[in-house]
């Protein structure tokens, strides 16, 4: 990949600032590009494509008698267990206010209420036939088809946040793609080779016995990212310009009303 200029540098710094209310321009427009250090990382992805299989009973409303409520259509309320009333919550049953001294005007002093769940009825429409009372039952079948995703990024030992680097894109070094695919063996970055490894013996385990894989795909990018050194007002800053769409992670910079902002 060719590596990034001084006038991209700048370019992708102003973009940078230009997205922050709280950056002042001219720190961008004035500093002096001292050093540029051409650095990359390598991001290992390994995707499973999956299928699995369920069959379950299904009911429907039609001629058969409902399992649930036996017919009748509704089906006896889980709060009050049919008995239309509960326990007044202000008397606590005891029909009588203990701080008045005087019976519970809530509950008519009867110590209990109606039921608020099934309006005083004791039971309520059966959840599964819906009132009809009747059912058509049948096994269906549910296929789910998944993209199962591993992704590891090398270590790269710079004062820069690894998580930003999984939302750029890096250049396409290596693709393998079949019905199963097997790990990576000595690959220049022993850490891409170890992670291969762990993600097929993974995804192996994890899917080979609860569901079919129908096919895998394993990728190797290289994420370019390069180190910016330069000076402003006689001092030395840095910043990181990182993936294919130059995104910008400036700490530092020295023009700023506030420190929230400092990451793209």
């Amino acid at each position: 990949m060719p590596p990034v200029t001084e006038a991209a540098a700048r370019r992708a710094l102003l973009r940078f600032v230009a997205s922050r209310c709280c950056y002042g321009r001219s720190a961008a427009g004035e500093l002096a590009i001292r050093r540029l250090r051409h650095l990359a990382t390598y991001r290992y992805r390994l995707e499973t494509f999956s299928e699995s299989r369920l069959s379950e009973w299904v009911f429907e409303p039609f001629t058969k008698d409902c399992h649930r409520c036996h017919g009748h259509g509704r089906s006896k309320c889980g709060v009050c267990h049919g008995a239309g009333r509960t326990r007044c919550v202000t008397c606590k049953g005891s029909r009588w206010r203990r701080k008045q001294q005087s019976r519970c005007q809530l509950c008519s002093g009867t110590g209990r209420r109606r039921c608020n769940t099934c309006s005083g009825r004791g039971s309520k429409t059966c959840a599964t036939c819906q009132g009809e009372r009747k059912l058509q039952h049948f096994k269906q079948l549910v296929v789910t088809w998944k993209n199962n995703v591993f992704e590891f990024v090398s270590e790269h030992h710079l004062n820069f946040p690894g998580k930003l680097l999984s939302k750029v894109s890096g250049e396409n070094i290596f693709k393998d793609e079949n019905a199963v695919v097997y790990p990576i063996i000595d690959f220049p970055d022993p850490e891409i080779s170890l992670a291969s490894q762990r993600a097929i013996a993974e995804h192996s385990a994890a899917f080979a016995t609860s569901s079919r894989i129908l096919r895998q795909r394993q990728t190797i990018e290289l994420i370019p990212i390069t180190e910016v050194h330069y000076q402003y007002s006689g001092k030395p800053y840095l910043y990181y310009i990182y993936g294919l769409e130059n995104k910008v992670y400036a700490l530092d910079y020295p023009e700023r009303c506030c420190c929230g902002c400092a990451i793209v």
